[in-house]
């Protein structure tokens, strides 16, 4: 089972990335151990592949880690490589990851060195072909020569749980509409992304029930993604981050969450 190295997180609106390790006290639980409800390979479902944005939150590079010096990718595209994966589970479970996400160790997701987060990669375990698609958030595991860091649903969708690690093969999977948004350290959100639809009809119903609750523009973005349009229901430009926090308390009280910065 692996010991990974968490990265600590959020930094105001700007959610800028550290790049060394937390202190142990910032995890309760001393070891990491399997949940105490097991489940099995039936009860996980693939991460869904979106066109989520890559900002700098998570993205720092180089940074450094117990000595070691790592750079991000600056494009993750038809990123292949084979190594050994291992998992992580309950110390970790309810944390922020890299990227200011929540690990649920239920979810299929998975941390990585230096992929660009966040990303989606097909994971075959190479000892018995099984495969699980999962959403790479968070940084790891900077533990021996290995590649990826599993969350702990992921190693039983692949089977190698009981065993800690498993010889895997690691292919991202290539995403329309996410190489347009990478933000920069310290950097200045100007738009808010409060959700992307397959459906045109869908995207336009949020954009007026948003329009009518702002001043602030409200507009959608088309993207092609997988050989489909995504439509993307964006708020912004707004003129600096107060206004920024401003609209996002506005929707927050409103029922509709705080969106997804963008630069």
């Amino acid at each position: 089972m692996a010991q990974p190295v968490r990265l600590a997180l959020l930094l105001g609106v700007a959610l800028v990335a550290a790049c060394s390790a937390p202190p142990e006290s910032r995890y309760p639980q001393a070891q990491d151990t399997a949940p105490v409800r097991s489940i099995g390979p039936q009860d996980v479902s693939d991460a869904v592949p979106r066109a989520d944005p890559i900002l700098a939150v998570g993205n720092q590079s180089p940074y450094t880690v117990n000595g070691e010096r790592y750079e991000i990718l600056d494009n993750a595209h038809n990123y292949k490589q084979r190594g050994t994966a291992s998992w992580y589970g309950t110390k970790f479970h309810g944390h922020e990851t890299s990227n200011g996400e929540i690990f649920d160790l239920y979810q299929a997701s998975a941390a990585h060195k230096t992929l660009p987060i966040p990303c989606y990669a097909r994971v075959t375990n190479l000892d018995n072909g099984r495969s699980v698609v999962v959403r790479v958030n968070d940084r790891g595991p900077f533990h021996g020569d290995r590649l990826i860091d599993l969350s702990y649903a992921a190693a039983v969708k692949l089977g190698y749980m009981e065993s800690g690690t498993a010889n895997v093969e690691v292919e991202v999977l290539n995403i329309a509409g996410v190489d347009d948004r990478r933000g920069t350290v310290n950097g200045s959100y100007r738009y808010l992304q409060m959700g992307a639809f397959g459906s045109e009809s869908s995207a336009l119903r949020l954009q007026g029930e948003l329009q009518a609750l702002l001043t602030a523009q409200v507009s959608i973005s088309p993207v092609e993604s997988a050989g489909s349009m995504l439509y993307r229901v964006r708020v912004g430009p707004v003129a600096s981050n107060d206004e920024l926090l401003s609209v996002q308390q506005t929707l927050k009280d409103k029922g509709y969450g705080s969106g997804q910065p963008l630069p």
